[in-house]
């Protein structure tokens, strides 16, 4: 995925999926949906239109190798990833 987010909304996407990840611990993962559910309430925003954006700013921070995207339980590429996604914080190797 080559499209970046460089701008306030994506640095308070960036913040929003790092301190729900922090909060459930562990290799607990999230739907990016909460994120866009969060930030579409905070800016009175419908959320779907933040899916997007959102799914841009996880793969960003998966290509640092911030978080992992996973599938059906297993890691996988936003590029191979079809359907749902669910995020975690990187495990320490």
């Amino acid at each position: 995925m080559t499209q970046r987010l460089d701008d306030p909304l994506a640095d308070r996407i960036r913040d929003t999926l790092l301190d729900l990840m922090a909060r459930r611990h562990g290799a607990a993962t999230i739907c990016p949906s909460e994120a866009a559910r969060a930030i579409g309430a905070e800016l009175n925003a419908p959320w779907r239109d933040l899916m997007r954006p959102v799914r841009v700013v996880a793969c960003e921070l998966a290509e640092r190798g911030r978080i992992e995207i996973v599938q059906r339980g297993q890691t996988s590429g936003i590029d191979e990833a079809r359907g749902p996604i669910q995020l975690r914080l990187r495990r320490a190797v």
